[in-house]
């Protein structure tokens, strides 16, 4: 499997599609147009307006958490979901979606338990489990998961 010399990465900010050389994705790139961090190895929050412009822009695997302020283990998994985002900076993009204030993403990926999370590749989803998860495990889970299996 080759490969691709460049990734397309989207700009958290302003939401711009960045041209980055595949060597260069873990030497801190930033946005051609607005000079933002573009993979800071932390999780970015996105909403349902959008969503699917970055998700879909991304040339990395995205790994999404469906999450909301009220859930328990949702908050207790945060600190690791955002720990294997940084394991991972430069090899798969983070994001975080809170159900509660998006429910056409949420509706749409049928989210019925939090937290969830769901594995984009290309827009599509390749893999989903639920359940508060470690560091480690999210990690291993988001370069792995290429079906539904919880993995």
């Amino acid at each position: 499997m080759n490969t691709p010399a460049s990734t397309h990465v989207p700009c958290p900010a302003c939401g711009a599609t960045n041209r980055v050389p595949a060597a260069r994705l873990a030497e801190d790139p930033v946005c051609g147009r607005c000079g933002a961090e573009l993979l800071s190895g932390q999780p970015v929050e996105l909403t349902d307006a959008d969503f699917d412009r970055v998700t879909q822009a991304s040339g990395l695997p995205v790994v999404v958490d469906f999450w909301a302020p009220w859930c328990g283990p949702c908050r207790q998994m945060a600190p690791q979901f955002a720990q294997a985002a940084a394991q991972l900076k430069g090899r798969a993009l983070f994001v975080k979606v809170n159900s509660d204030d998006n429910p056409r993403t949420s509706a749409r990926f049928g989210i019925r338990s939090i937290p969830t999370m769901v594995k984009l590749s290309g827009g599509r989803e390749v893999g989903r489990v639920s359940g508060a998860r470690p560091a480690a495990q999210i990690a291993a889970w988001a370069v792995t998961a290429q079906s539904g299996s919880a993995g």
